[in-house]
């Protein structure tokens, strides 16, 4: 079974990978993928999202002759990262509460 990833959801994983690291898109894709299914095509608009939005800032560093635009997070970006972290643990424990049997774990 796989779980539809919503938008909230995917703006705090890519947030909590740049909190570890500055990235460029197709390496940040690639993170995402070894974990969650998603496409370039996917991602990109979230990342011009989040820009918009404050949350991220970019840079251009050059690469084999070449410049790669890098997405680093803002002070902005953590405060979202730590809003939907804490809505995350909500929401899971919700859930884990129904799946098996209305038991607290």
């Amino acid at each position: 079974m796989v779980f539809q990833l919503s938008s909230p959801l995917l703006d705090g994983c890519v947030l909590a990978i740049l909190e570890r690291e500055d990235a460029y898109g197709y390496s940040l894709t690639q993170r995402l993928r070894a974990e969650i299914e998603i496409s370039e095509s996917t991602l990109y608009p979230v990342l011009r999202r989040l820009q918009k939005e404050g949350c991220l800032a970019v840079y251009d560093r050059q690469f084999q002759g070449r410049n790669r635009r890098y997405y680093t997070i803002t002070q902005a970006g953590r405060e979202l990262l730590a809003e939907c972290r804490r809505d995350w643990a909500g929401y899971t424990g919700r859930i884990d509460k129904i799946l098996s049997g209305g038991e607290e774990k």
